[in-house]
């Protein structure tokens, strides 16, 4: 899976606000951090919303969707390869995605390429550059 995998004492588990995604499904606090972090660098962020596996930063809508999801790894999703034995912090995940309207992924119009690259440069330079995040994968 692509993204960036790290800990971080920075966020929280929130079990009230588990409801709005599936259960065990957090990263509200991290979508909001990301929100902040994000426009600091220009973006003008949409909305941020509750998925059923987490949370999404949506970043634009026109002329294609982009945007960041942003959720956790549960104890006994953990490949023992890949992570390190979980500790109190959960194991936090974001990556970019882009969608494209199927009307121009029928006329292939809209090359979202280069949004995605610079959306995963400034994700990458975001947690690389906060004390509070190390990454893991």
């Amino acid at each position: 899976m692509n993204g960036y995998w790290f800990s971080s004492s920075l966020f929280d588990i929130e079990p009230d606000v588990q409801d709005a995604s599936n259960p065990q499904r957090n990263g509200r606090q991290l979508a909001l951090w990301l929100q902040s972090r994000l426009e600091k660098r220009g973006y003008v962020i949409e909305k941020v919303v509750a998925e059923d596996w987490g949370w999404c930063v949506i970043c634009q809508t026109k002329p294609f969707l982009l945007w960041v999801g942003c959720g956790n790894l549960d104890a006994d999703e953990a490949e023992p390869e890949a992570f390190p034995p979980q500790t109190e912090s959960p194991v936090w995940h974001c990556f970019p995605a882009a969608e494209r309207r199927w009307l121009a992924r029928l006329f292939g119009r809209v090359d979202a390429e280069s949004s995605i690259r610079r959306l995963d440069a400034d994700l990458r330079e975001i947690l690389s550059s906060e004390p509070g995040v190390s990454l893991l994968h």
